[in-house]
């Protein structure tokens, strides 16, 4: 049979018709719950994007294969994941993913013929991940899904529900009180069309479907406004559905979990389960059968990796859930669902300690390693050319009251009431605000990243540098905060520093993240230093083949080495790179402008107007492309078109232009306006 598997982000079982919903009209889900089994209590293990989904495709937690949150962690090549698995008894293997968090530089692609990633192009400068909306995940799927012979492992993932909640009409208007909520109806409304595709191929019945989400979502439970940070059931408790075919309707009480998923497909597939996996199947659950209880492992480590918060783990067994952090809680789920009444203080606590200490032993690596991917070849050459030093991060391992997630989330809180504070025009109350935070705790990141974003968009860029100095010493393993920091460096124009900085620091994610290569290639650019500039470009490239914002930085280094040493070679890799750029996002004004320019140096006009008229439909504010194409008019002796092409140039960038700039402008345009007079 083949094999579908859904994966809603951010998404609450509480919201579905099926598990009790009267709010939100979910029929699309409902109707599958009503064909398959549905699980009452099934629980994620983590309550973050990347490692759920590692947890499921893996068949094992966080303590074996490493991924504990998104922003440190990829998953290693040595892991065998369901789509390698499935793929190796003559399985079509695709997948399409809404987000971010599961790039394919990530490794979650292991396996798979087909990984569509087509989300766009991330932007670190906003606090929201970039992502593409459910209609379209589904569209791209079904088309794969056309293509098709059986059998057929797919995998969709929609991100919709994640915030911010922004759904599309008709569902913005009809949930404008609760936008998660229209999130949630939208992508219901687009599973109609893969529901659909389905029944009109008779696929339904050659098709197991398992739906479920990576992680729920607080909406203020627990004073925590979204998740990653608790693990309260309203973030890990999440939808699991399977439809089996020819196996009646049914609902299941017993408490499952994702690790769980990867045995359950092996036995009803009928293909041999890999001995490494750590959950059970669930196919005699799945019959109406007992299948015996095993505790479920939990934890939230963003904010300990992150930011060196207090780690947060626990277990889930005979109805009880205990979470261990320096303030213990133990929770009656059976009584207390909602988790109100914290019995920590009735309970002996060295039982639970002992019986979480015996899981982790059990469930991780003998010796666990590194958890990025980069093999040793790789290692050596990034060493060699000064990008990896011997610095390590180094995190605390002794954690007081103080340092308890429960502690320190309010904080977090009170910084997002500031920058809403700043929005709505109250600049100085903000500021102060952010500032006690600052003063009062040391190891809050949004306090310091919201202040600076302030200081910034103030035009006070020295002061708003000076904060993000300060929070890397007090939060140096925070990769948020230095990524921050090299992007307002940049803006500066303090390429050194960047490239200091850079070369100092070690963080997990700078192996594999092609921002930051691309980020350092901008200063060695700047910097005049074009062979380390095209090594880091490069770099940026490899980690990632559809980087436009690369190419064209790459097409600026030979462009300019053109400039400089007049050889052919480095001129057709610069309009390789820019016409790759463009391949990419053919909506690229900037890559435009970089090819109309390298096509102005040699003459070549009609191509150069054709570009830096194209890059001045996409982008009108765009001055370098004004003044490239007033030069290629002046060239083609279109005066007219020239000089007004000059004047929109100064009346948009002309405060932003140095002295000899300003000067050498107003020359041009009085001598070409004298001309035409005379």
């Amino acid at each position: 049979m083949n094999l579908l598997l859904i994966t809603i982000d951010t998404l609450r079982a509480d919201r579905l018709g099926c598990y009790g919903s009267k709010n939100v009209k979910t029929p699309n889900i409902d109707r599958l719950a009503e064909r398959g089994i549905l699980f009452k209590n099934a629980f994620a293990h983590t309550s973050t994007t990347l490692p759920s989904h590692a947890n499921i495709l893996i068949g094992m937690t966080p303590l074996f294969h490493g991924v504990h949150d998104n922003s440190n962690f990829v998953v290693r090549e040595e892991f065998l994941t369901l789509a390698e698995h499935l793929k190796g008894f003559g399985y079509a293997t695709g997948a399409a993913v809404g987000a971010y968090p599961l790039d394919m530089r990530f490794g979650l692609n292991q396996g798979f013929d087909f990984y569509n990633d087509d989300y766009g192009n991330q932007n670190f400068q906003n606090p929201f991940y970039i992502e593409r909306n459910a209609s379209e995940v589904v569209g791209t799927a079904v088309e794969w899904l056309k293509a098709q012979k059986e059998p057929w492992f797919l995998w969709i993932h929609c991100f919709d529900p994640h915030s911010p909640y922004e759904s599309p009409e008709p569902f913005r208007s009809e949930f404008k009180n609760n936008p998660y909520d229209g999130e949630v109806a939208y992508v219901d409304f687009s599973l109609g069309e893969l529901f659909g595709y389905l029944k009109n191929e008779d696929a339904f019945e050659k098709t197991v479907i398992v739906f479920t989400a990576d992680h729920g979502e607080s909406l203020g439970e627990h004073g925590e406004e979204t998740h990653g940070y608790f693990a309260y059931n309203s973030t890990i408790w999440v939808p699991l559905i399977i439809y089996l075919p020819g196996v009646a309707r049914n609902q299941v009480d017993q408490a499952v979990s994702h690790i769980d998923i990867f045995p359950t497909v092996c036995d009803i597939l009928r293909v041999e389960k890999p001995s490494f996996l750590q959950g059970s199947s669930l196919l005699r659950l799945l019959r109406g059968k007992k299948l015996s209880e095993e505790p479920i492992y939990f934890e939230s480590m963003y904010p300990y990796y992150s930011r060196g918060w207090a780690p947060l783990r626990g277990y889930i067994s005979g109805g009880e859930k205990f979470i261990d952090s320096p303030i213990p809680e133990i929770y009656d789920l059976d009584k207390d669902f909602d988790e109100q009444i914290n019995l920590a203080e009735r309970r002996e606590l060295d039982k639970y300690k002992s019986k979480l200490a015996s899981i982790i032993r059990d469930q991780s690596r003998p010796e666990e390693e590194e958890s990025h991917r980069i093999d040793r070849e790789s290692f050596q050459k990034l060493k060699s050319l000064g990008y990896i030093s011997s610095r390590q991060v180094i995190k605390k391992e002794n954690f007081t009251r103080e340092s308890d997630v429960k502690m320190l989330l309010p904080y977090h809180n009170k910084s997002s009431e500031a920058l809403n504070l700043y929005q709505a025009g109250k600049v100085e109350e903000a500021i102060n605000l952010l500032r006690e935070i600052i003063i009062e705790k040391k190891d809050v990141d949004t306090s310091y990243l919201n202040l600076a974003k302030i200081y910034k968009e103030k035009g006070e860029l020295k002061n708003a540098l000076e904060v993000l100095r300060l929070a890397l010493d007090h939060l140096p393993s925070s990769y948020e905060i230095f990524l921050t920091y090299v992007s307002y460096l940049l803006h500066a124009g303090q390429y050194d520093v960047v490239i200091d900085v850079f070369e100092k620091k070690e963080y997990r994610r700078m192996r594999f993240d092609p921002e930051i290569w691309n980020s350092v290639g901008v200063a060695y650019l700047n910097s005049g230093k074009l062979e380390k500039a095209v090594e880091a470009f490069e770099e940026a490239i490899s980690l990632d083949g559809d980087y436009p914002v690369a190419y064209n930085n790459l097409g600026n280094v030979y462009f300019f080495d053109f400039k400089k040493t007049k050889n052919p070679g480095a001129y057709q890799n610069a309009l390789d790179n820019f016409k790759k750029a463009i391949e990419l996002d053919p909506e690229y004004a900037v890559a435009y402008n970089g090819l109309g320019g390298a096509y102005l140096l040699v003459g070549h006009l009609d191509g150069a107007v054709f570009c830096l008229e194209k890059a001045l439909e996409l982008d009108p504010g765009l001055g370098y492309a004004l003044y490239n194409l007033g030069h290629a008019y002046l060239l083609k002796g279109d005066i007219d078109k020239a000089l007004d092409c000059f004047d929109r140039y100064k009346k948009s960038t002309y405060d932003r232009l140095s002295p000899g700039e300003r000067k050498e402008l107003d020359e041009l345009i009085q001598k070409y306006r004298k001309d035409m007079q005379e």
